[in-house]
């Protein structure tokens, strides 16, 4: 017999904050999957480094980009963008910031599991 399993991102299980952000999770049939909400001047390294602990983030993300934008800059020096109505795939090794006066909102379905956990 098969199942259908769902929980709402509007009542996260667990939400964790950091500075410019925060993430909201559910697990559903095993994977922990996020609402994640990154204001303007929010960057990886300034913002998530200190409680990751670890020189660049090494969660590998696979998500889709609800709004406003994002700039990515892998350790070898390659770089993207993303924004608005875009799926993503960033591997682990990268810093990441938003670009412009938007917030970007992104539900992650790979790489929050233990993202920012104090």
């Amino acid at each position: 017999m098969s199942s259908v399993a769902s929980k709402s991102l509007a009542e996260p299980e667990e939400v964790r904050d950091f500075p410019h952000g925060h993430v909201d999770l559910v697990t559903v049939g095993g994977t922990t999957v996020g609402r994640a909400e990154f204001q303007p001047g929010w960057r990886w390294s300034q913002d998530v480094k200190p409680i990751a602990g670890t020189d660049s983030c090494q969660a590998s993300h696979t998500g889709y980009i609800l709004s406003g934008r994002m700039h990515v800059v892998m350790d070898d020096g390659s770089e993207g963008e993303a924004g608005a109505g875009e799926a993503i795939v960033v591997e682990p090794g990268h810093d990441a910031w938003i670009v412009g006066d938007e917030p970007c909102v992104m539900v992650d379905f790979t790489g929050l599991h233990d993202y920012a956990e104090k």
